[in-house]
């Protein structure tokens, strides 16, 4: 099991919600600096936030490989 983030869930979105607010113009690293938080943690937040934060799958012998 993953470790449990010491950061409540309304902190986090929040912080997610001004990443995403500043529409590419601003980097995790200077988001992260303004809300107290490394640029891994919220990089982290918003993988997860898109669904992509989850535990890796393995990779399959074969997966993925076309015939040949």
């Amino acid at each position: 099991m993953g470790r449990r983030s010491p950061y409540p869930a309304e902190f986090r979105n929040d912080a997610v919600a001004l990443y995403r607010a500043a529409g590419g113009k601003r980097t995790y690293a200077a988001v992260a600096a303004y809300v107290g938080v490394t640029s891994e943690a919220l990089r982290s937040w918003v993988r997860q936030a898109d669904g992509l934060g989850g535990p890796r799958q393995p990779r399959r012998a074969g997966h993925g490989r076309g015939p040949g």
